[in-house]
């Protein structure tokens, strides 16, 4: 695991982006910050409300977008009718009466029996052209919301591409860390859809995923994780209900396609329940593929914090996310790992190498600087002779898994490289710790290992040597001499 923070989520009764960012925010990401951040999106009408919520009889945190002012809790992601064999059609508790015929495309009626009425009066046929007898597709959903509310208010569904999206991303004001992590999100359900309607990712328009709260959800899960320096997290299996979801290309069985590619192609489980309804939406689903490092949580852990996340959907039991901050605890005399090539599972970190030969040791120093910055583990750089003899260096980076992405364009952008090789790595690392101890000069940090014997070490962290020299007007090795006398006699 990295030098931050280590994420549990339990999905046991479903994930979706509302709930995750309930669960973040209820684990104690900055509230504020995240209401910054969202207000430099290049997205227009929305507001976010964030309350207290009763989930079988546990407070939690409910995270809402309220799109055009309109105040009713959405299920951001999908809000499908559900048939069974006869097509007889299920409202699953939303509890005021509207059915949300979502048609995984556009087609939403909402009859909330207020007076309202939306109606998008337009036919939406789609004709795409692939060079192929016209493949004409009348999806037959035209478009409507009918809220009944009682004035005449017109909602506009915005279509967007991956390269739409990925700009609205790359202009908010966000830390490199949460851009890359909304970037990977959306990158993985692009290629679902991508998969499941048969077409290039250029070609993918976003709806549902697409569309401004699941925007907002996933920019505000990336600002969570990036805002709790969560580098690390484990995903339990994703509960998952059963029947079909009504949409513009047919009936559907959930898992819904995106889904299904989704959990496929990441190594996700899912875990049925005997609840008849969707409880795994493809943006839940995409951000435990994104956030995810490690294949289960550490065999022995404590739990740091603790933050449970509300659905809006009533099913029994209520849907939640639980999301834990944990550390790992050693054994007391672990034995040694004896890996090979059979058991060696998923790799612990990954490299990051390029070779220069045209770039100035300041360059070299800078970007060192800012990849640690960015969360890097360890960076190092290498001399190296070059085709035609030119002397250079190559850079070497150990990185998780989840900061491949934006450690990468940090190389890019502040170096000459035009490439860079990634290599799987495996790591034995011996159980440490951090304490406190006192010496003659006062207190310091040292880092405690414990070898397979049984036998602990502790090292001095050098930040602490060097302030504590300072502040008692003495040289670093006298300062480390009484730090090692004091390890010899407390340890």
């Amino acid at each position: 695991m990295g030098t931050g923070k280590t994420l549990y989520l339990e999905c046991a009764s479903g994930i979706s982006g509302d709930m995750v960012v309930g669960a973040l925010l209820d684990l104690g990401a900055n509230e504020d910050g995240l209401r910054r951040a969202l207000a430099s999106l290049n997205v227009d009408g929305f507001e976010i409300a964030v309350t207290r919520k009763l989930a079988s009889g546990i407070e939690g945190c409910d995270f809402d977008v309220v799109l055009d002012e309109v105040h009713e809790s959405h299920d951001h992601d999908m809000d499908y009718l559900y048939g069974d064999l006869d097509g007889e059609e299920h409202d699953h508790g939303h509890g005021h009466g509207h059915h949300h015929h979502h048609d995984h495309e556009h087609e939403h009626h909402h009859d909330h029996g207020h007076g309202h009425h939306h109606h998008h009066d337009h036919e939406h046929e789609h004709h795409h052209d692939h060079g192929h007898d016209h493949h004409h597709h009348d999806h037959d959903h035209e478009h409507h919301h009918d809220h009944d509310h009682g004035h005449g208010h017109h909602h506009h569904h915005e279509h967007r591409s991956p390269a739409d999206i990925a700009a609205i991303i790359d202009a908010a004001d966000l830390a490199p860390r949460a851009k890359a992590i909304a970037h990977r999100i959306f990158d993985i359900v692009a290629q679902a859809e991508s998969k499941a309607h048969g077409l290039p990712i250029e070609e993918v328009h976003f709806h549902e995923v697409g569309a401004v709260d699941s925007i907002v959800d996933v920019v505000s899960v990336a600002y969570c994780l990036d805002d709790l320096d969560v580098t690390d997290a484990a995903v339990s299996a994703l509960a998952e209900g059963y029947g079909r979801v009504r949409c513009a290309h047919g009936v559907l069985p959930v898992p819904v396609p995106a889904v299904t590619h989704i959990v496929a192609d990441h190594g996700l489980v899912l875990e049925r329940r005997d609840i008849q309804g969707e409880l795994v939406t493809p943006t839940g689903a995409a951000i435990a593929a994104a956030v995810r490092t490690l294949d289960a949580p550490p065999a022995r852990y404590r739990v740091v914090r603790t933050g449970l996340g509300t659905g809006k959907r009533a099913y029994n039991p209520p849907s939640t996310v639980r999301a834990m901050i944990i550390e790992e605890v050693a054994e007391a005399a672990p034995a040694p790992v004896q890996a090979t090539p059979e058991v060696l599972g998923a790799p612990d970190l990954w490299k990051l190498e390029t070779e220069l030969d045209d770039c100035t040791g300041e360059a070299l120093g800078n970007v060192c600087e800012l990849l640690y910055a960015a969360g890097a583990l360890e960076v190092h750089y290498l001399p190296v002779f070059m085709k035609k003899n030119r002397p250079g260096y190559q850079i070497e980076v150990l990185c998780s898994a989840a900061l491949i992405h934006v450690l990468e364009n940090v190389i890019f952008e502040n170096t000459t490289t035009i490439g860079i090789r990634r290599c799987p790595e495996w790591r034995t690392a011996l159980p440490r710790e951090a304490r406190e101890i006192q010496t003659e000069l006062g207190a310091i940090r040292v880092k405690v290992v414990t070898l397979p014997s049984g036998i602990a070490r502790a090292y001095p962290e050098h930040d602490s040597i060097a302030a504590i020299a300072k502040e008692c007007g003495v040289s670093y090795q006298d300062a480390l001499r009484a730090a090692l006398v004091a390890i010899e006699s407390q340890l």
